[in-house]
């Protein structure tokens, strides 16, 4: 069956402009104008983007004796409808087990759970020899890239000869390195100063890992991947010493890369502050800022230094799981809920208010992830690529609320912001998965994709 999504503007990641996009089963066939189809879908008034990818998420992840409160039911069916037609999660290695045994564990939980299409990372926490020999098998399987933790010592970091090995072996094998980048010992030191002087609220999770840790750490990364001559994804980008360091980088031809999240440009680090220990719902890593990094991060982003903004979407309840740290910060589960509220944000947060267009919404939310990431047939509305379209009604007004999202966590770090736009309908590989507020998938319908490697030559 084909459809025609009629009316809209259509954007991509360098141009906007009136046209119809047909679609012929799972893929677009064609943009422009004097097309027919068998079923058409009014997108009058409606910008008509690609689906986002979200390239960091964590659904179902086990951290600090919990786990997050968004499986890969709940939580495609959030991004879903917010806009996101596909997403990358994290396989995390436990401390002494196989990839393979991790691998098949993820998979597991995955399969016939997943709204839209999903691909993997795997985040590597012990690099014995053992296990960087699997580092080939995952890149033949469609898993190719890495992930490692510069941070949570005793539980998820390696260290500089550990990494050096993961770098080393994507030389090898291909793939992609990403890393988490805070000094993990500075941090134990400054949360044990911080404890022993009774400070214990959240407010003092963002005091033990000050930018100055983000920097150091980035910066390091950069020169390990240097000295291996690998390309680096620096994720999660918080703050102007971590972009000073990937931008002069940058300059230098080498290959880094990396992203922010929304977190990071519409939250600041007096959230952490709030009273009644509403601050704990903010706690994530790296932690919110001081709000002036929030123009340091656009403008990173407008020339280049950072190609994506994801979510890293890491939702804990604030009962029972976030209130595990009353009395002691370091034992509140870092992570926040966002995978549904990245579009709308985007756009009435960002492009509304001056700050990117919406050229570079798809730019940065759908296009340039799905590049580095090697999904292939995601990310753009062209022909021969996938029928992950939005039809984006830009003028609906609403409040963002606990009350009403898809999420599955009992709170919204952005509870009762008024914003302006919406998905009306969103299509994954041409099935409708949500439209006129509600979604309308079926778990198991999502795909697991197989990614290609990114190999650049030089920064671009």
């Amino acid at each position: 069956m084909s459809r025609l999504i009629r009316g809209g503007r259509v954007v991509t990641a360098t141009d906007a402009f009136d046209a119809d996009v047909l679609i012929e089963g799972e893929s677009i066939a064609a943009i422009g104008t004097g097309l027919s189809a068998d079923e058409e879908i009014d997108a009058s008034g409606c910008l008509v983007l690609p689906g986002l990818v979200d390239n960091h998420t964590h659904l179902s992840m086990p951290f600090g004796g919990t786990w997050s409160c968004d499986d890969y039911d709940t939580g495609t069916a959030a991004a879903a409808a917010g806009g996101t037609t596909c997403i990358v999660d994290f396989i995390i290695q436990y401390v002494g087990g196989s990839l393979k045994d991790a691998r098949e564990e993820w998979h597991g939980r995955a399969d016939g759970a997943a709204h839209i299409d999903y691909g993997f990372h795997m985040a590597i926490t012990d690099a014995q020899p053992n296990v960087i020999a699997e580092m080939g098998d995952c890149v033949e399987q469609g898993i190719t890239s890495f992930k490692v933790f510069m941070a949570y010592k005793g539980a998820l970091m390696v260290d500089d000869e550990q990494f050096l090995a993961v770098l080393e072996e994507t030389g090898k094998t291909g793939g992609l390195v990403m890393v988490h980048c805070e000094n993990g010992d500075a941090v134990v030191r400054y949360q044990k100063e911080a404890m022993a002087a009774g400070n214990t609220s959240p407010k003092y999770h963002a005091w033990s890992r000050p930018p100055e840790v983000e920097g150091e750490a980035t910066g390091r990364a950069i020169r390990l991947a240097e000295w291996t001559k690998r390309p680096l994804f620096v994720v999660h980008v918080t703050c102007e010493e971590s972009v000073n360091e990937i931008r002069a980088a940058r300059d230098r031809g080498l290959p880094i890369f990396g992203e922010t999240c929304i977190q990071y440009l519409y939250l600041t680090v007096d959230d952490l502050d709030r009273p009644d220990f509403e601050g704990a719902k903010y706690v994530c890593s790296p932690p919110l800022r001081e709000e002036k990094n929030q123009a340091v991060l656009y403008q990173a982003l407008r020339q280049g230094a950072l190609q994506g903004i994801s979510t890293d979407h890491c939702p804990f309840n604030f009962k029972e799981q976030k209130e595990l740290g009353l009395g002691d910060f370091t034992k509140i589960p870092n992570g926040l809920p966002a995978i549904e509220h990245r579009l709308t944000l985007l756009y009435d947060r960002s492009v509304r208010a001056g700050h990117m267009s919406v050229v570079d919404l798809v730019r940065h939310g759908s296009w340039g992830p799905a590049r580095i990431f090697g999904l292939d047939k995601k990310g753009a509305l062209a022909p021969g690529f996938d029928a992950d379209v939005v039809v984006f009604d830009p003028d609906v007004k609403h409040t963002i609320s606990a009350s009403t999202h898809v999420m599955n966590v009992d709170y919204d770090p952005f509870e009762g912001w008024e914003v302006q736009g919406k998905p009306r309908f969103v299509l994954s590989r041409g099935e409708t998965v949500y439209a006129d507020g509600k979604v309308v998938s079926e778990p198991g319908r999502g795909r697991f994709v197989k990614r290609s490697i990114f190999e650049p030559a030089v920064a671009s």
